[in-house]
């Protein structure tokens, strides 16, 4: 159970140990006031110790890492605490971590996302399970909590930097929520009402989201997820779609999402994290440096050559055979070492075998009408400035075997499953 040593805390551990479950205490130091933390957290160490419950704390540089880390301090406090928890947990088998948010708590968390912009989820105030985390106080608002602690003759400590007003959510909690609650006393009562409705439809959403998610989605695997986008056009509003199918990526530019299921291919819009890549009829979300350039490869031997699409394998054989994989076979006193390994790169051409002259590599990718997404994952394999292959697709003329042909070369592509 985390514990700062406020009156919420208390009460919950004091609930907690009455009903008699088995819990531990976790408390974070973030030594961001001075003794006063100090104070607090000697002040849980004794409280545990009174009720005989084993305390686990942890003290933090949370200016440190907020500035290491370019976060505000509120973010950096809550990354470290729940970090640790999570550590806490895993180390030690626990359960469930609770935590004593209340119904102001998440009133709070409401204005603070309804402030600043937000989906159906920012609306939904605080979870009251995610995951293994646990709120068991959240029906309770915060007078309800202090009414009980009085009662039962608690003790608990004061955070002073809980009056400062230069944060948003205390200046929420003291001035506009107690304005909010003289115009309306059900204020809460009604919040509590609303918020559960919102859950309700929430889950009808998603409801729906997951049937339109199997008509919508052509592709899905450890790197894309591709959308076929005259499905998306069938729908009602598929801007509202699109913001389900995404919000989760880090998006903000909706309108340029929405104007990508007309644009040309090739337009993308970007997060901090993904990119999502208009290709003809779909759209596909990469993350972010997924299929960039790699690093060239020498090859120095024929020995076998890992690269991000495979292996390449090297045999001398004495005869050559039309094969469906991905196998080419060359005459291999054509070829110079070290050979190069590659992504393909405008400018690049080569003599397509079975087709007259030269082309560039980005007209036959175009003539071929390969996706824009094969494209920027080509490699192609080269003797000295000459391509020999594209590598699993087409070879060039130039390597291949003659009746003038003393060594043939087998190379083969085994692909990444």
């Amino acid at each position: 159970m985390t514990v700062s040593g406020g009156v919420d805390s208390i009460t919950l551990t004091h609930l907690c140990t009455k009903i008699g479950l088995d819990v531990s205490l976790a408390h974070c130091n973030f030594c961001l006031r001075g003794k006063e933390s100090d104070v607090d957290e000697d002040f849980v160490n004794r409280f545990g110790d009174q009720l005989g419950l084993e305390v686990f704390s942890q003290r933090f540089d949370t200016k440190g890492y907020a500035s290491e880390n370019k976060l505000s301090t509120q973010v950096a406090a809550r990354n470290l605490r729940y970090n640790w928890f999570q550590e806490l947990a895993n180390q030690l088998q626990f359960d469930y971590i609770l935590t004593a948010h209340h119904a102001d708590d998440s009133l709070e968390t409401f204005l603070i996302n309804f402030s600043r912009g937000t989906g159906l989820e920012g609306l939904t105030g605080i979870p009251e399970i995610n995951e293994n985390i646990v709120r068991p106080l959240l029906a309770f608002s915060r007078e309800d909590i202090e009414v009980y602690a009085i009662e039962n003759h608690l003790k608990w400590r004061d955070d002073s930097s809980n009056a400062e007003t230069k944060y948003l959510r205390n200046k929420l909690r003291h001035d506009v929520i107690p304005t909010l609650k003289s115009i309306n006393s059900n204020l809460l009562k009604n919040f509590l009402t609303t918020q559960r409705q919102l859950l309700e439809i929430r889950e009808i959403v998603e409801d729906r989201m997951n049937d339109v998610s199997e008509s919508v989605i052509e592709e899905i695997d450890d790197s894309k997820i591709v959308f076929n986008i005259p499905k998306l056009e069938e729908l009602n509003n598929p801007k509202a779609y699109l913001y389900q199918l995404l919000k989760d990526y880090g998006f903000t530019s909706w309108d340029d999402i929405e104007n990508l299921l007309t644009s040309q291919p090739g337009k993308q819009v970007f997060s901090s994290d993904y990119r999502l890549l208009k290709d003809r009829e779909t759209l596909i979300l990469m993350r972010q440096g997924a299929n960039e350039t790699e690093d060239a490869i020498s090859v120095e031997s024929l020995d076998p050559v890992v690269f991000g699409e495979g292996k390449l394998m090297f045999t001398e054989v004495d005869n050559w055979e039309e094969l469906d994989e991905p196998i080419i076979f060359i005459d291999v006193d054509k070829i110079q070492l070290p050979l190069t390994l590659r992504k393909w790169k405008d400018g690049d051409f080569f003599y397509p075998i079975g087709m007259r002259g030269k082309k560039k590599v980005s007209k036959f990718l175009k003539d071929e009408k390969w996706p824009l997404i094969k494209k920027e994952g080509l490699w192609i394999l080269c003797s000295g400035d000459e391509v020999v292959w594209l590598v699993g697709e087409r070879m060039d003329d130039r390597f291949k075997i003659t009746d003038q042909t003393k060594r043939i070369l087998k190379i083969q592509l085994i692909q990444n499953k």
